[in-house]
C-alpha cells in the first residue's frame, strides 16, 4: 500500500471543499473527490442562490431572525447570527475577488426573494444556474492553485486515528493507484449530504453520506440526524434516483401551486402561501399526493414575462420532459433535498475528534435547526469552510503521530449487487422514514434494513477493482447513515420542522432540544429523554 503525506486533506469538491482548499494556502493540501472531475456534490446543482444581507437596505440581524424562525425552535441563534454577519462580509470579499454574480444593466447585484425570507436578499449567478456557475469558477481557481493537489476518482474509505484518538489520515481507493493511505494531522470533511438514501432526491449520485459514515465509524459525535428536508417542488417525473429541481426562486417570482382541480391551495395552508417555509409547503403537497391528487406548479404568468430567459435551467428541464410552461402547469412532488443533521461541529468546524474538521452539508453547525432557510446552504458552506481553514492555519502544522498502515479491507458485494441493494434501501427509507413518519413505518424500515444487511453479509467477497470498492463503499455508508437517521426519527416523538410524525403530530416543548449520537447510540441526555417518552402512555400533549 502506498503512503502519501500532506499538511491537510480535504474530502469533497463542492462549495465547502473548494473554498476551504483555496483558503488553506500556503499549507500543502490534498483534495480527494470520488467524482471523475471537479466539481462534485450538490453545490453544482443548486439553482436558488446564496442568501446574504449585502444590500444596504437589508441587515444581518433580519437575516438571522428569518433563519431562526425557519428552524422551528432548534436553530442555534448565536450561530445564525454568526452566519448572517460573517456571511455578508465574507461574500462581499468573494464578490470583490471576481465571483460572478448576476448584475443589473446598471451594475448592481440582482437580488431575489425566496420562501421565508422577509426581503429580497438572494444573489444568483447565471440565472437559475447559481451552483454550477459558482463552483465552476471555484474549480478553475483550485486547478490553478500551486498548493493544492487534486486527486479525482478517489474514494475515501475510512478515517485513520492515532493511538491517542486524534486524526492521522484517511484510507482511500484511487482509480489509478489502488489503496493509498493519506497521512495528515488535519482533515476537513466536505463530502456533502445524504439525498441518495431516498428513492427520489435532487442530489447527485455521490450524495451517499460518506463523510457522516466515516466520522461515525471513527467515533465522532453527530447531531440532528432525523431532520431531512424535502424540497417541495421536484419534477414529478416518475423516475427514481436524482430528479430535476424546480427552484424556490420560481415561487419567489410569482409561481403558484395548484391542486388537481386547478385551485391555488397554499393560501389556505399558511399566511406566506407559496413562500411559507419549505417543510410547510412540502407537507401540504405531500398530503395531497398521498391522497392520489396531483399537484402542479403554475409558471404561465412568469413565462409570459420572459421567464424562460430568467430561468434557463428550468426551461431546459421542462423541455426535456416535453412540457411547455407557457401553456401547461408543471407536475411537482417533494424529493429529499438537504440534511440539516451531520457531524457535530463548533463555529470553527472542529468535531469531537482532534484534527478532524467538517464544513458544508456533512456538518451540523446548528444554523439550520429543524428546517433550513432557502439559499442558506451555499452561504453556510462558504462561511464555515473559511472558518475551518482559518482554524487549521492557526494550529501547528506538526506531522501526525506514527501510525501503522491500515489493513486492506475485504470488499463485498460486487457493483451490480451493491446497486440493487442501494435501490432497495432507498425505497425502504422513502416508505418508512420519508416526509411523514410513524412508529410502525420506522420499525418496518429497520426490519427491512436488517434483512437486507443479512443478505449482503452472505454474498461472497468480490474482486477489489475500483468500481467494486466505490459501490460497496457507498452501500456501506448508505446503510450506516440510514440507521442513524432512523435512530433519531424513532427517538424524537413529536413533529417539528422537517421531521413529521403522524403518531406524534404536535410540536412539544419538552422536545425543543437537539439529539446527539455516536455510532454506539444516543448520548446520555438524548437516551434518557427517549426512554422517558417510550415509557409514557399518556395522551399526546
Amino acid at each position: 500500500m502506498e503512503m502519501r503525506q500532506s499538511d491537510v486533506i480535504v474530502i469533497g469538491s463542492g462549495m465547502a471543499g473548494l473554498v476551504a482548499a483555496l483558503r488553506l494556502a500556503p499549507r500543502r493540501v490534498t483534495l480527494l473527490t470520488k467524482t471523475g472531475d471537479l466539481p462534485g456534490g450538490s453545490s453544482h446543482w443548486a439553482q436558488g442562490g446564496v442568501a446574504a444581507a449585502v444590500d444596504p437596505a437589508d441587515n444581518p440581524t433580519d437575516h438571522a431572525a428569518d433563519t431562526v424562525v425557519a428552524g422551528a425552535g432548534l436553530t442555534d441563534a448565536d450561530m445564525a447570527d454568526l452566519l448572517a454577519r460573517e456571511g455578508a462580509s465574507r461574500l462581499s470579499r468573494w464578490i470583490a475577488e471576481g465571483m460572478p454574480f448576476d448584475r443589473t444593466p446598471a451594475g448592481k447585484l440582482c437580488l431575489g426573494r425566496e420562501a421565508a425570507h422577509g426581503v429580497a436578499r438572494v444573489l444568483h449567478a447565471g440565472g437559475d444556474a447559481t451552483g454550477r456557475t459558482l463552483v465552476a469558477d471555484l474549480a478553475a481557481r483550485v486547478r490553478g492553485a500551486a498548493h493544492i493537489d487534486v486527486q479525482v476518482d478517489a474514494f475515501a474509505w475510512d478515517l485513520v486515528l492515532d493511538r491517542k484518538g486524534a486524526l492521522a489520515g484517511v484510507l482511500a481507493h484511487h482509480g489509478d493507484a489502488g489503496w493509498v493511505f493519506h497521512r495528515a494531522p488535519a482533515l476537513l470533511l466536505a463530502s456533502g449530504g445524504i439525498g441518495q438514501l431516498y428513492r427520489h432526491t435532487t442530489n447527485p449520485v455521490e450524495a451517499t453520506g460518506d463523510g457522516q459514515a466515516m466520522a461515525a465509524r471513527a467515533g465522532a459525535v453527530l447531531a440532528d440526524m432525523e431532520f431531512v428536508q424535502f424540497h417541495p417542488t421536484a419534477l414529478a417525473a416518475g423516475t427514481v434516483g436524482q430528479v430535476p429541481l424546480l427552484t424556490e426562486a420560481l415561487r419567489g417570482a410569482g409561481a403558484h401551486l395548484l391542486d388537481g382541480a386547478g385551485r391555488r391551495f397554499m393560501r389556505d395552508e399558511h399566511v406566506g402561501a407559496e413562500l411559507a417555509p419549505r417543510d410547510v409547503v412540502a407537507k401540504a403537497i405531500g398530503r395531497r399526493i398521498a391522497a392520489g391528487e396531483p399537484v402542479f406548479l403554475d409558471l404561465r404568468a412568469i413565462w409570459a414575462r420572459g421567464g424562460a430567459a430568467q430561468f434557463p435551467t428550468v426551461a431546459g428541464i421542462c423541455a426535456a420532459a416535453g412540457i411547455d410552461p407557457a401553456t401547461t402547469p408543471v407536475p411537482v412532488a417533494p424529493a429529499a433535498h438537504y440534511h440539516m443533521g451531520g457531524v457535530l461541529t463548533d463555529a470553527d468546524g472542529r468535531t469531537s475528534i482532534p484534527g478532524l474538521y467538517a464544513a458544508g452539508e456533512v456538518a451540523c453547525t446548528g444554523v439550520h435547526g429543524a428546517n433550513r432557510l432557502a439559499s442558506n446552504s451555499l452561504l453556510e458552506a462558504l462561511v464555515f469552510a473559511e472558518r475551518a481553514a482559518e482554524a487549521i492555519l492557526a494550529s501547528p502544522a506538526s506531522p501526525a503521530l506514527p501510525v501503522a498502515l491500515p489493513d486492506v479491507p475485504a470488499i463485498a458485494p460486487g457493483p451490480a449487487a451493491a446497486k440493487e441493494a442501494m435501490a432497495e434501501a432507498a425505497s425502504l427509507m422513502a416508505e418508512g422514514a420519508g416526509l411523514l413518519r410513524d412508529a410502525a413505518g420506522l420499525a418496518r424500515t429497520q426490519q427491512g434494513l436488517d434483512a437486507l444487511e443479512a443478505r449482503i453479509a452472505a454474498i461472497p467477497i468480490a474482486s477489489t477493482g475500483h468500481d467494486t470498492v466505490m459501490q460497496a463503499g457507498a452501500l456501506r455508508n448508505q446503510l450506516l447513515v440510514s440507521r442513524l437517521v432512523l435512530r433519531g426519527a424513532v427517538a424524537r416523538q413529536e413533529s417539528r420542522g422537517a421531521h413529521q410524525r403522524a403518531d406524534w403530530p404536535d410540536t412539544r416543548a419538552d422536545w425543543r432540544r437537539r439529539l446527539r449520537q455516536t455510532v454506539a447510540g444516543l448520548l446520555d441526555d438524548a437516551a434518557k429523554q427517549g426512554r422517558q417518552n417510550q415509557n409514557s402512555h399518556l395522551p399526546h400533549p
